[in-house]
């Protein structure tokens, strides 16, 4: 049997049903103060986009959302809606789970590439020559 989803003490239900002043003093402190400060331009875009699709969902229609903001905080009326937030060089693309609730949304969209170190390839330097060929 699943793990019924809680935050702080509250299902997802509860936090939907939430006025935005309610939830936010739910949330950490630096989330907290972020979101007194008010939204951006751009961040209260991108939340009437998230409330578009929601009622297109309604209608049995799915659209995703592209965005550059990367620092919206992830809120309970967002949650299985997908969206692709730029990294820098691409689009990642995600579905919002509750698990995500509070975050950032660049959080989940990873700006560098984990380093892999390996073997050099043929040409790669004069020091690749010496690479025993076993």
């Amino acid at each position: 049997m699943p793990k019924e989803f809680s935050y702080r003490g509250h299902s997802l239900e509860s936090l939907s049903a939430m006025s935005m002043d309610e939830f936010i003093n739910l949330l950490p402190s630096r989330q907290r103060r972020s979101l007194q400060r008010g939204l951006t331009t751009e961040q209260r875009i991108l939340l009437e986009k998230f409330r578009k699709v929601k009622e297109s969902k309604n209608t049995g229609k799915e659209v995703g959302i592209k965005t550059h903001v990367r620092d919206l905080i992830i809120l309970p009326e967002m949650v299985g809606a997908k969206i692709s937030v730029h990294n820098g060089k691409d689009f990642v693309t995600m579905e919002i789970r509750p698990e995500m609730i509070g975050h950032y949304l660049g959080e989940f969209a990873i700006t560098n590439k984990p380093v892999r170190h390996g073997t050099p390839g043929i040409g790669a330097s004069r020091s690749s020559m010496y690479v025993p060929l076993k």
